[in-house]
């Protein structure tokens, strides 16, 4: 009979859990653009499920879709901020020149 070396158990490490970006949707979600938050809450809230299920590729994607409705919902609000500045510095300049003119052209 033939003896078998002892053999440690293999463990494999899990992967790092990837960002879940939910801080960044919430204020999002209240300061910039409310839809565009929502969709980042609703993907950073699948990151945590996803990972702690052991769907590391799933809880990636996640991870990745929030980020990417977090930064849209970003740079849509401050597109939109950026060209309320502009009229609200048009319609001032316009105001004002009329009321220097008198409103006579």
């Amino acid at each position: 009979m033939e003896q078998q070396p002892f053999q440690q158990p293999s463990y494999q490490v899990p992967p790092a859990m990837p960002k879940n970006w939910l801080v960044e949707s919430i204020l999002v979600t209240i300061f910039c653009c409310l839809p565009f938050g929502i969709a980042g809450i609703v993907f950073a809230s699948q990151v945590n499920s996803k990972y702690a299920a052991g769907d590391h590729t799933g809880a990636v994607e996640a991870s990745k879709n929030a980020a990417k409705w977090t930064k849209i919902g970003f740079f849509v609000g401050l597109a939109v901020l950026v060209v309320y500045m502009i009229a609200i510095f048009g319609l001032g300049l316009t105001g004002f020149w009329m009321a220097k003119n008198g409103g006579n052209q």
